[in-house]
């Protein structure tokens, strides 16, 4: 199947300022140099903001990532789970239509969505609410026949029960996901056989149609201030807010709070005598990242070492596309050791960096 770009085309996009936090919060997992493997997860959220990747939000992705714009579209065509095209307003029903669904009345399904929704697939419905397409298996079998519509898995489905589940969405509910038969998740439809329980642990839902249940917004856009924006990795899970109409941008109240976290450490206008120190032989750090933290005033070892954490915190906050990054990799812990004469274990990996950033 030819996978094209929509004839149809936005003139712009751009990430909301949370949905921009969250993408350079991914762009951090990589390494310095290799920012372009965000390229995925940095699609997936276009797409989950605005429901399908136009042209415009995979330019864009690409922009922030910093690679040709061919790179991203290669990506963007490659894989299926990517919409090139407008999608419902509500949910895109995507059928399994795989050997074990198919057998088990897939076709039927298909020929609801045709009947309610349009007669072919990635065609929105007359209201725009609602748009379908087959899919290969979703690895659901033992529920079969099932649908993904929005996040979730809507299983053991019938025809009847699948024009419930389009009511119910056009009616603005977002029906529980799961078995829609009783079952509690794929164990025997005619009942246990050879277990006491389905190990639940006394809870009337499965796991994920638990967690679908909490969250209540499974098919929902995503603009990034519905739900925490998880960065562990930050140490940063909070609720991130739009500015206020008449307030500080997005990237003036990021910058503002970025000051304002911990404590700034002391900097040096310039390298003391004898020249800076490579830090490039910190785990973590880069040309670029080196030369931002010259351009904050840190050239030495002994001064990274000295930070505690309130400036590491500060550190964090002001790494400009690499927040968290100081904490992450223990730079302080990497400096100390530096400080005190500890070159060797680090100065292999230095070269091979240094050769490594330069092919």
């Amino acid at each position: 199947m030819l996978r094209r770009l929509h004839p149809d085309q936005p003139d712009s996009f751009e990430f909301t300022p949370a949905n921009l936090e969250w993408a350079k919060a991914q762009i951090t997992k990589y390494p310095e140099g290799r920012q372009q493997s965000a390229i995925i997860p940095v699609l997936w959220r276009a797409q989950e903001q605005e429901g399908w990747l136009s042209r415009p939000a995979i330019e864009y992705c690409a922009d922030l990532l910093g690679m040709p714009h061919i790179r991203a579209l290669e990506v963007a065509t490659f894989y299926f789970m990517f919409q090139l095209q407008p999608v419902g307003s509500v949910a895109n029903i995507q059928i399994c239509g795989t050997t074990s669904c198919m057998i088990c009345g897939a076709e039927d399904l298909i020929e609801i969505c045709k009947r309610r929704i349009a007669p072919s697939p990635h065609t929105l419905s007359a209201d725009g609410k609602f748009s379908w397409e087959e899919v290969e298996c979703l690895g659901a079998c033992a529920n079969a026949p099932m649908a993904q519509i929005g996040k979730d898995y809507y299983e053991d489905l019938t025809p009847a029960k699948l024009e419930a589940l389009i009511d119910a969405f056009s009616e603005g509910k977002v029906p529980l996901p799961g078995p829609q038969n009783g079952r509690f998740a794929s164990e025997p439809a005619s009942g246990l056989t050879s277990l006491e329980d389905h190990g639940g642990g006394g809870g009337d839902l499965n796991a994920s149609a638990a967690l679908a249940r909490q969250f209540g917004e499974t098919v929902k856009r995503i603009d990034g201030t519905e739900a925490p924006i998880l960065t562990r990795w930050l140490k940063s899970d909070r609720r991130t807010e739009a500015a206020p109409a008449g307030g500080a941008t997005g990237s003036e109240a990021s910058a503002d709070e970025a000051e304002d976290t911990g404590r700034r450490p002391e900097g040096l206008d310039a390298p003391r005598d004898g020249g800076a120190d490579n830090l490039k032989m910190i785990k973590g750090v880069g040309p670029k990242l080196e030369k931002l933290l010259n351009k904050l005033g840190f050239w030495h070892f002994d001064q990274i070492a000295s930070w505690g954490p309130e400036e590491l915190a500060w550190v964090d906050a002001n790494l400009e596309g690499f927040k968290g990054r100081a904490s992450r990799d223990d730079w302080a812990g990497q400096a100390k050791i530096l400080a005190e004469g500890g070159e060797t274990e680090f100065s292999a990996r230095a070269e091979r960096d240094d050769r490594y950033d330069e092919e």
